[in-house]
């Protein structure tokens, strides 16, 4: 890519060439296996890099489906898929890689890091966190009521766990264990004013709705990944930009809201990957906004031309022949060549031309 360079370097030539890191680690997560294995890859290849891929061992089918299916129709010397645990990961984390992209959680993102500061390896950290939803229901038509919210659950998924119907399976024992466990601290089932049930048999969670639960209980604290949803109220909107900035960074913040003042207050007080108003989760497909997280909640961006950028070195190359060389620039210094570079520096073109044409006169006493 070309770009225009200062008078001061005339007739030199600027541009930005993309060249690829080299080899890179793409460790995704289970939550979207195969989204998130996927959309990195393409940027990465577009990129000219030549990519392994370690798909999360908790989706083992479509760890399964990527190791078998990607050999067939991309080169296996420029991609491959490694399957594994927690071994593997380990493994390939003691290896200098030229680029490591990882999705998933902050504490496996702490490890990774690490790692890769031992080869000064760069990182992209897409880790997640809570994603807090600020609802000034006084300013929107919908209602955020108790009793409307219970209402809307059990017509989108069912009465109860026995007829619960169009919601995904916890994705596996370990994760079903997890959710319910947050459920068992006695403080937050005080919380639970809807669904609360388990089937564990199908790894099912009834949807649960939680009013003001405890702060500083693991529900509140730990990214969820399950049918709970947690709600806090607040004496007035006002305070949720103090609450959301007394937790870390969130990868994205949802507002619904059409309280324009508070809409900039949102964006200008507060700290987050992305803020999406009066929707959710549909930033994530939009391929013309970069999506990463800030702070707890990662570091870099991709999608769209934001993967390519993430998977490339931009070399900046100045081109130039050999003249002018101005002598200015060379030493023994004296008055005229000091004065001759603060004038440069300084980009005053006019008089770094009156200097050259000995009609300015500068101070002898440099």
């Amino acid at each position: 890519m070309q770009v225009g360079t200062r008078l001061l370097f005339f007739p030199a030539k600027g541009e930005v060439i993309s060249e690829p890191y080299g080899l890179v680690l793409i460790m995704s997560s289970w939550n979207y296996p195969l989204d998130l294995a996927l959309e990195p890859l393409v940027g990465a290849i577009a990129a000219g890099n030549v990519v392994v891929i370690k798909p999360s061992e908790s989706a083992p089918a479509t760890s399964s489906f990527l190791a078998k299916t990607i050999p067939q129709y991309l080169d296996n010397s420029a991609v491959k898929v490694i399957e594994g645990g927690i071994g593997t990961s380990q493994q390939l984390l003691l290896q200098k890689w030229d680029k490591i992209f990882y999705t998933g959680s902050s504490g496996v993102g702490r490890i990774i890091m690490t790692q890769a500061a031992k080869h000064l390896t760069p990182v992209t950290l897409e880790l997640g966190g809570k994603c807090p939803m600020i609802f000034d229901y006084p300013s929107v038509s919908s209602n955020l009521k108790v009793d409307n919210l219970k209402t809307t659950v059990k017509r989108f998924y069912g009465e109860n766990i026995e007829t619960l119907d169009g919601i995904s399976r916890v994705v596996n024992k370990r994760h079903f264990d997890r959710l319910r466990n947050l459920l068992k601290d006695p403080q937050v089932a005080a919380s639970i004013v809807h669904g609360g049930s388990f089937d564990e048999q199908k790894l099912l969670i009834e949807p649960t709705i939680l009013l003001d639960p405890p702060l500083d209980s693991e529900v509140m604290n730990e990214e969820i990944f399950g049918p709970i949803l947690p709600i806090i109220t607040l004496k007035t909107i006002e305070e949720s930009i103090d609450f959301v900035n007394s937790r870390p960074k969130p990868l994205a913040l949802y507002a619904f809201t059409n309280n324009e003042t508070l809409k900039r207050r949102i964006v200008s007080e507060t700290s987050s990957g992305s803020v999406t108003f009066n929707d959710v989760l549909i930033h994530y497909v939009c391929e013309e906004l970069p999506f990463g997280g800030v702070g707890a909640s990662g570091m870099g961006r991709y999608h769209g031309k934001f993967t390519f950028e993430t998977f490339s070195h931009e070399k900046a190359v100045l081109r130039r022949g050999f003249f002018p060389d101005l002598s200015a620039r060379y030493p023994p210094w004296n008055a005229f060549k000091m004065e001759f570079v603060r004038v440069g520096y300084a980009i005053e073109y006019f008089n770094l031309l009156l200097l050259l044409l000995g009609l300015r006169r500068y101070p002898t006493d440099y």
